[in-house]
């Protein structure tokens, strides 16, 4: 009798020793994953270094909506190609504007100008290619000779075309690099979805009765999102890029809005009196695509689960 006694009064407490050993069981095993994954993350150099470098060009377009050294449309032609000093941190150009303020209201604009261009192209670009992948036939190579006809049209000579016939200006611009992307994102987004559509829990959503629309929202688009964030990435480093080659040809961003492309445009008479001139922008825009290139590549290496395996 005392055996079953002592039995029974060990039965609760190892019950209760084996509740509580599984419920701590997924949050010891959930932190290191997550830890882990931190980790893996930070060491990633490309990634850290492209974020870095991204969240300074952020940060300074977000810090020139509130303040700036020097307003960026004062002309003072009495300070006029001042050399970097304690007043003016990177001196003044040819008007006597401070450099920094301009750099730093520049880059909200190219920001703008690629988060929308982005947006226009990242839309209707994933709705075209979804529909591609989805549909097949007469409508997927309808949708796949439209974009390669689009490509005849890079954004510099669509822009030159919008100018033409509605004027230069920054919207036009957005149009015009928003119209180039379109097929970019088709083109990747029909690629992407056509291989998911090739896996084997596709064809066990289509046995349970779902449409292709249904499908496309809940399996497809979920499954190719990291590639479409890769993309993004990298084409906003490329908007930045025709953002200042248009202004730089007097067809984007128009006076007195800041751009880095047309300070350099400005620079370019002032190269043996002023060098620094066309440096500060020059380097703005090197950083600022070399970040979001940089970001683009860490980001394509740890959402790849094949290439998270092997890093």
């Amino acid at each position: 009798m005392s055996l079953l006694k002592d039995s029974s009064a060990m039965a609760p407490a190892s019950a209760s020793a084996a509740s509580t050993s599984a419920g701590q069981a997924p949050s010891a095993g959930a932190s290191p994953r997550g830890r882990q994954g931190w980790h893996r993350t930070l060491r990633h150099r490309s990634f850290v270094l492209g974020a870095v470098l991204t969240m300074l060009m952020l940060g300074m377009a977000a810090i020139s909506l509130v303040w700036t050294p020097w307003s960026p449309y004062e002309v003072d032609l009495a300070a006029k190609l001042q050399p970097p000093s304690a007043v003016h941190w990177l001196g003044t150009d040819a008007f006597g504007r401070d450099i920094l303020s301009l750099l730093m209201v520049g880059a909200r604009n190219s920001i703008l100008v690629g988060v929308i261009a982005v947006g226009i192209g990242m839309g209707v670009g994933t709705a075209l290619g979804l529909l591609a992948a989805a549909r097949k036939g007469w409508v997927e190579e309808a949708i796949m000779r439209l974009a390669d006809f689009t490509f005849a049209f890079p954004a510099l000579l669509l822009a030159i075309m919008l100018t033409a016939v509605f004027g230069a200006g920054i919207v036009n611009s957005i149009i015009a690099i928003g119209i180039f992307y379109i097929p970019t994102f088709a083109r990747v987004t029909r690629a992407s979805a056509n291989a998911v559509w090739a896996r084997e829990y596709i064809l066990a959503a289509r046995a349970c009765g779902k449409g292709p629309w249904r499908i496309t929202l809940e399996h497809v688009l979920p499954n190719i999102l990291s590639v479409l964030i890769v993309q993004a990435t990298i084409q906003f480093a490329l908007a930045i890029l025709a953002e200042a080659a248009l202004s730089y040809l007097g067809l984007g961003t128009q006076p007195p809005e800041p751009s880095w492309g047309r300070m350099l445009s400005e620079a370019q008479t002032l190269m043996f009196q002023a060098p620094l001139l066309a440096v500060w922008p020059g380097v703005a825009i090197a950083l600022a695509v070399l970040g979001l290139n940089l970001l683009g590549d860490g980001l394509r290496d740890l959402l790849d689960p094949r290439l998270a395996r092997k890093r």
